[in-house]
């Protein structure tokens, strides 16, 4: 069997996902075809990714990037996504929880997608008006070929001008920071890591698995740093 990639764990809920860079890359793929083919964005578009650390945000940010597509992932209050202000997106990908709590702060988009985050991409269920649902609409594209000619070191990987390389560079010295090296597997809680520099970026670009955990039971945390074989905790 192949190496995990990604393995995602929710402590609140007792799901499990395990994905190799196969199965990441698939979703990824599907997700630069739903935005480039599908929803026509050329690059060079944005997107405001308002989501947590998640197996699924994984692939809707690799994703976008592949497709050539500049990134928020902030959140609207520190990079300026109200509804009125700050950058105009092409598409949002949006957790239905603050859809349905803070719509009137979740900035438009030509575009707009809600996900759940529902275990195994299952379907996000009461879709708000204007919203389609992620995972279903992704779904038909999964088997796609990745973007031909991938991305290029000068081109945003952000709304605010950060290069691919630029970004890339910063990732790549943070997993050196932190001691990162190829073949390591670092668990995350994603309490307090909610920037994708650091909980996807940083470790892959080190060449190392990630393990994420949601709502982190910490009584477990011996036992899954044997069971995952674990050689970082942040």
């Amino acid at each position: 069997m192949s190496a995990e990639l990604v393995t995602f764990y929710d402590d609140a809920t007792g799901e499990r996902v395990r994905l190799t860079a196969t199965d990441l890359g698939v979703w990824a793929a599907a997700t630069a075809q739903l935005l480039s083919a599908e929803c026509g964005l050329p690059r060079g578009s944005r997107a405001g990714v308002l989501l947590p650390p998640h197996w699924q945000t994984a692939a809707v940010l690799l994703g976008a990037w592949a497709a050539g597509i500049e990134v928020s992932f902030r959140g609207w209050s520190s990079a300026g996504l109200g509804p009125d202000t700050g950058p105009a997106l092409d598409a949002t990908f949006v957790e239905r929880r603050r859809v349905g709590s803070w719509l009137e702060d979740v900035p438009a988009a030509r575009h707009q997608f809600v996900l759940g985050l529902a275990p195994a991409g299952a379907p996000t269920p009461d879709v708000p008006d204007g919203y389609r649902d992620f995972p279903q609409a992704a779904r038909p594209h999964l088997g796609a070929a990745p973007p031909v000619g991938g991305v290029g070191v000068g081109e945003a990987a952000t709304v605010d001008g950060t290069t691919f390389g630029e970004y890339g560079a910063v990732a790549a010295e943070v997993g050196r920071s932190r001691g990162l090296a190829a073949g390591d597997r670092v668990l995350i809680d994603t309490a307090a890591y909610e920037e994708p520099l650091l909980w996807l970026m940083a470790p892959l670009t080190a060449g190392a698995s990630i393990v994420l955990c949601a709502n982190l039971d910490r009584s477990r945390l011996d036992q899954r740093i044997s069971a995952e074989a674990v050689t970082h905790v942040w």
